[in-house]
Order: structure tokens, then C-alpha cells, then sequence
């Protein structure tokens, strides 16, 4: 760290360091080059002891990014913003030069570029310094087998984060066009919105400050990003980064008010306006679920519903989401381990709103629907008891044997609403239902149960083609919902048996109060442990639901990725073929 004027260990004008020269005219005050074996040079107004302390390499997530989205390469100097350029190695060693020219010159020549191309070896993943720090080439694992996405979106996101530098600048993706939405979408989990560090770097700046990353695209073969592909990824990525930052935010801040504001704005911005039943109008109207588990929290809790009913629809969808702001587990407390993280059981009603809101932003045709079954499950003197009977929206009664299985008493009533009320025909549901969820498929795929089998089908694929990864659990109620028996109310709302179909048996007391009979498609979706990879959100679900019913949608885009797993389909295998990028 020093200043213009510093001499000592620095060349006339520059600093030298293992044969690469910086100008101090390449240095911009304040910013931060990155240089091999964690080494990092900062130009600084004045050089002292606190510019020293101050000068610590700020993390990524100490800013807010803002993502930009584009349908070409603009051109651009790495020493003024730092370049990524990523794919899969066929894709890769298919790039000429020609086509990243403008990302790369002056400071990167065809020559140095072909080199780097030639030294990746994915294992799974690689990548290559071109520049510095500030142009890297990385590669995306060579094999994705049949339960994985071709786009390799997990490996692709954490790429992203790792060679991100916390500075404006651009990240190209090499892909083909069908998988497109899915890199756009891998990519923009990378950008988390929520943070309240304070960063190191200059006393006062929090993590307000934002920075531009400029998203761009190179496509194999002939195929092209039109304006409305640009579109469609930067309203998925909003409401991915929304659902995200939801997720995030602890309940000190996101409780059910704070949900309730969150939906308001997208309201606002969609011109639309929310139903809300909350509090004691929930007890008065038969919402005893809702009610029940969230009355005994100092906020309220509440049924919130966004609709959007265009004009020529004549099929109706609700989407229903546990919005469990917190979850204690009730007076069937949680341990000190256990209960750490439960900002996030609020997942399924976050990926809902953020769906929601790129749903409309591109066209949906059919009506739509968002069901939010809010509340925190606290401790308190109102709280509920085990062994207390609930009357849920269906009607039925439920015996409360564990009140730390809070989640399906919400939703219960939030999917037989959208049937009763909204006369939905097609209902799915979303929710961080079970900790069973990451035994039986695991941290990257979600679980979905279904009374159809097209639907699941579909979904499987859809799963695929958008990398928010899906596995199918067994439907099959009159094996498995006995285990909610009850000698003194209609069920229980705990399984006698965890270990038989834990996952299901959840999703099933759903189904359940929607009418095992109902004539319509019913999903559940499980995403308890997808919804979060270590400390962060990933805005689960948002892509998937996109995806899912983009034959409903105005964009091509989302129309491909519906009609590459129509209902009726079969899974097909992922093809591997040679790729050419012109």
C-alpha cells in the first residue's frame, strides 16, 4: 500500500513485483489488484498506519452487486473492469479469440489465450489467469449425469463466487441456447442482495454500496439472445436475488411485517393489491392453522394473496408458500444446534413471491395466483400446546402431538383456500417442510410429491433444464397416511413411524386437507435443504416454477424450457455432443 509518492521498494512510477509492473496510473485510489500468493497492492491518498489497517481485501458480499444482463460482448479493458469468461471445455476450446477480443485487448493476446485454453483440466472444475487477477479464464466439469443439470448450474454458481472480485465488472458465459436461462439464473445466485457487514475498506461504507456486473453471452451454433431473452433472465434473476435476500434477512427484520412489506412492494411495482387476513380475522374466518401456530408471537401472523387475472385466461394456478418466518419448534423446542438457521423456513413463500413477480413481469396468460401462509412459530403463553385440537380450513380437526411440525398446519389451510377460493385447477405447494427432505434426496435436489404423473414427470425435467434440481418421493396415501391416526380428532400432524416415508407422510397431511378426491393437479415440493448451500440463500424454486409452467408464459424463452419436458413426456438423457461457437 503507499501513495504517488512513495519510494522506497518501488520502481520510479510503478511498483514491480515477481516481473509484473503496475503504473500507478493503472491504479485507481481506494482500488484493490490482486496479484499471486494472496498479494494485494492499494493505492491510497495517504500512506499511514490506518490507510494499513483500512486496506484489507473487501469480500464480494460486502456490496450489493447490480446485475445487467446483455445479448453481446461489450468491449472493455480488464485493468478497469475485471473479466470472467466461463463454459464447458467443448465450448471452450471452440472459442476463437475473435469472439473475446473486446473483453481482453490490450492486455491479453490470442496467443496467451489459446495457452491458457490448453492447460484446463477440469477436475471437476479449473481455471486459468489471462491477466492478473482481472481476466480468468474457467472451465465447468466435462460429465452431468442423468439426475444432473446439463448446465452444471451448481459448479457454474460457485465459479462465479469464486473468482468474483467485488469490483464492477463482467462475467461472459459460453453456452448453447438451451442452457441459457439456466446459466442466467446459476449466475445470479451468485450475487446475494442481503448483508449488513460494514466494510473494512473506508470507515462509514456499508454494503448499500453497489457495483455493476455486466452478464454477457457467447452461443454455440447459430442461435442468438434476443431482447426478450434479456428480459426474461433479469426479471428471474430479480426474483431470484429477491427470495434470496428474504431468506437471508434474520427475523429481527423479516418477520411477518416485514414478509408483509416485501410482498407490497412487488404488489406495488405489478400494480396489484394484496389480500391480507391476519391476526384474530384469521381465528374469525376458520384459518386454524395459521392461526394456531402463529399466535403466539408479539406479530401477528397472516394469509396474504397476490392475484393476477389477465384478460382471455381460462386456466387458474395458485402457488402456496410456508412462510414460516421463524421457527422455534414451539413448546417442542429446538436445541441450541437445531434452531440456528431457522430464519430460513420462510423459503417456499420467498421463492413464491420472487416467481411471482417474473412470472407477471413476462406475460403469464393464465390466471395466477400467490398463497403466503405467514407466521413465526414462537414460545409464549398463548402458544400452542401438544394436545391441543386445531380446526383447520378443511374442516378437519388435528391433534397437535409435535408442534414443532408447524409448517403443514399452515400450509393445510393455504392450499385449500386456493381450491375453496380461488377454484385453482392446477395447486402446487412449496415449503422447507422437512429435515427428512436432505436424507432422502439430498442438498441439491428438492422433493416433489404429486398426484399426477405427467406433472411429476415434467417437473423431473424442468428440474433439469433450470438446475433447481428435483427427485420424486412415493405417493401413496393409503399406505402411508394411517400414520397420522388419531383416537380423539380426524389426525395427528406427526407420523407415528419416522421411518416410513417421512417426506411423503409430511406432504400427504397437505394433500390431505385439500381432499385426497381433488380433481385437479396437486404438487408438494420439499426444498428444505436446497434452499440454502452453507450460510447463504440460493433462491431455490424461482427458476423452477418459471420453468415449470412456461407454457403459460409470453416469453420464448420460458416456452422452451416447458416445452423440452411437455406433459406426457419421458425424462430423456442429456446428450453430449461436440460443440462449435462460430
Amino acid at each position: 500500500v503507499g501513495n504517488v509518492h512513495s519510494k522506497k521498494n518501488v520502481n520510479r512510477g510503478g511498483v514491480a513485483f515477481q516481473n509484473l509492473h503496475f503504473h500507478w496510473a493503472e491504479i485507481k485510489p481506494g482500488s484493490i489488484n490482486h496479484l499471486p500468493d494472496n498479494t494485494h497492492i492499494q493505492r491510497v491518498k495517504i500512506a499511514s498506519r490506518k490507510a494499513l489497517r483500512n486496506c484489507l481485501p473487501p469480500l464480494s458480499d460486502l456490496v450489493m452487486s447490480k446485475l445487467s444482463y446483455r445479448r453481446e460482448l461489450v468491449p472493455s479493458d480488464p485493468a478497469q473492469a475485471p473479466v470472467l469468461i466461463v463454459g464447458q471445455t467443448g465450448h471452450l476450446k471452440e472459442l476463437p479469440f475473435e469472439r473475446v477480443r473486446c473483453k481482453l485487448e490490450p492486455r491479453v493476446s490470442a496467443e496467451i489465450f489459446e495457452q491458457a485454453k490448453s492447460v484446463l483440466h477440469p477436475a471437476p472444475t479449473d481455471s486459468c489467469s489471462l491477466y492478473l487477477d482481472l481476466a480468468k479464464l474457467a472451465v465447468l466439469p466435462t460429465k452431468a449425469s442423468r439426475h444432473n443439470s446439463e448446465s452444471r448450474g451448481h459448479a457454474l454458481t460457485k465459479l462465479v463466487q469464486t473468482h468474483t472480485s467485488g469490483v464492477s465488472e463482467s462475467i461472459v458465459v459460453v453456452c448453447d441456447k438451451e442452457n441459457l436461462f439456466a446459466s442466467g439464473c446459476a449466475v445470479a445466485r451468485a450475487f446475494p442482495l442481503y448483508s449488513r457487514k460494514t466494510s473494512k475498506a473506508e470507515n462509514g461504507v456499508t454494503s448499500a454500496e453497489s457495483v455493476a456486473v455486466d452478464v454477457e453471452f457467447l452461443l454455440t451454433g447459430d442461435d442468438c439472445v434476443t431482447k426478450q431473452d434479456v428480459l426474461v433472465l433479469e426479471c428471474a434473476a430479480k426474483g431470484i436475488r429477491l427470495a434470496a435476500k428474504i431468506v437471508d434477512a434474520p427475523c429481527s427484520e423479516m418477520n411477518v411485517s416485514g414478509f408483509l412489506k416485501e410482498i407490497d412492494v412487488v404488489a406495488k411495482e405489478l400494480k396489484l393489491t394484496p389480500k391480507v387476513i391476519r391476526g384474530e380475522e384469521l381465528k374469525e374466518q376458520g384459518f386454524g392453522g395459521i392461526y394456531g401456530v402463529g399466535k403466539a408471537s408479539d406479530d401477528p401472523p397472516a394469509l396474504a394473496v397476490l392475484s393476477y387475472e389477465p384478460e382471455g385466461a381460462t386456466e387458474t394456478v395458485a402457488w402456496v408458500g410456508k412462510g414460516i418466518v421463524y421457527d422455534t419448534g414451539g413448546l417442542s423446542i429446538k436445541g441450541k444446534t437445531a434452531m440456528p438457521g431457522m430464519k430460513r423456513d420462510c423459503g417456499g413463500a420467498a421463492a413464491i413471491l420472487g416467481a411471482f413477480y417474473a412470472a407477471v413481469k413476462c406475460g403469464f396468460k393464465q390466471n395466477l395466483h400467490a398463497v403466503f401462509c405467514l407466521a413465526e412459530n414462537s414460545v409464549g403463553p398463548k402458544a400452542t400446546r401438544p394436545d391441543d385440537i386445531h380446526r383447520l380450513y378443511s374442516g378437519q380437526t388435528v391433534e397437535i402431538n409435535n408442534t414443532d411440525a408447524e409448517g403443514r398446519l399452515v400450509l393445510s389451510d393455504g392450499v385449500c383456500y386456493a381450491d375453496r377460493n380461488l377454484k385453482a385447477g392446477i395447486i402446487l405447494d412449496m415449503a422447507t417442510l422437512t429435515g427428512a427432505q436432505g436424507i432422502a434426496t439430498g442438498k441439491y435436489h428438492g422433493a416433489i410429491l404429486t398426484n399426477s404423473e405427467q406433472w411429476e414427470q415434467k417437473a423431473l425435467i424442468v428440474g433439469r433444464k433450470t438446475a433447481d434440481l428435483l427427485a420424486p418421493v412415493p405417493y401413496c396415501p393409503e399406505l402411508h397416511f394411517c400414520e397420522f391416526k388419531s383416537a380423539v380428532a380426524d389426525m395427528k400432524n406427526s407420523v407415528m413411524d419416522r421411518g416410513n416415508a417421512q417426506v411423503s407422510c409430511a406432504g400427504l397431511f397437505v394433500g390431505a386437507h385439500l381432499g385426497f378426491d381433488y380433481e385437479g393437479a396437486w404438487m408438494h415440493v420439499d426444498m428444505a435443504s436446497p434452499v440454502h448451500n452453507g450460510e447463504r440463500a440460493t433462491g431455490y424454486g424461482v427458476a423452477l416454477l418459471l420453468g415449470l409452467f412456461g407454457e403459460h408464459s409470453g416469453a420464448d424463452l420460458l416456452k422452451r424450457v416447458a416445452e423440452a419436458a411437455a406433459v406426457g413426456g419421458t425424462v430423456k438423457e442429456p446428450q453430449h455432443k461436440k460443440a462449435r461457437v462460430n
